[in-house]
């Protein structure tokens, strides 16, 4: 049995249902929790059941990313960063205030979670956290552009 706690969130977990059942009755006894059922999202993450298992997916959060941005029109790209980017070269000005930078790819950063194909990207934009120029920013908003193309995308455990 697995248990997962997030302040006053819990996800319960097992492949026996009579353990899971008593556990649950157990902790209703103890704190009168409310038990919704099986698990549908859970910290930004969407979870869907088929015959061929779960997908994981942060469909609303990476939406909610792009919008943040203003990229909700811009056009899509087919992969999050080129290959021969320049980055650690760049010399364009500094941003004015790298805080949405910073909020950007930290955000980027848990989005990997159900996005592995964005690894490498947000990786190397977040070597720039201290002192972001024009050119990284450039980069992040290109990433935005490849999950506006298939914002879905996820993990099928």
């Amino acid at each position: 049995m697995g248990l997962l706690v997030y302040v006053d969130d819990l996800v319960l977990a097992s492949n026996d249902s009579n353990t899971c059942a008593a556990f649950k009755a157990y902790l209703h006894n103890c704190f009168c929790i409310k038990d919704l059922g099986p698990l549908r999202y859970f910290l930004g993450i969407e979870v869907a059941r088929s015959s061929r298992g779960l997908f994981l997916s942060q469909r609303k959060y990476a939406l909610e990313i792009v919008d943040e941005c203003g990229l909700l029109d811009a056009k899509p790209v087919d992969f999050p960063m080129e290959t021969d980017h320049k980055l650690g070269l760049a010399t364009s000005k500094l941003l004015n205030d790298p805080t949405q930078y910073r909020r950007l790819v930290g955000r980027l950063i848990y989005l990997t979670m159900t996005r592995t194909e964005l690894s490498y990207s947000v990786h190397i934009l977040s070597q720039f956290m201290q002192n972001p120029r024009e050119e990284h920013m450039e980069a992040a908003k290109r990433v935005l552009r490849y999950l506006k193309e298939n914002p879905g995308q996820g993990l099928l455990l």
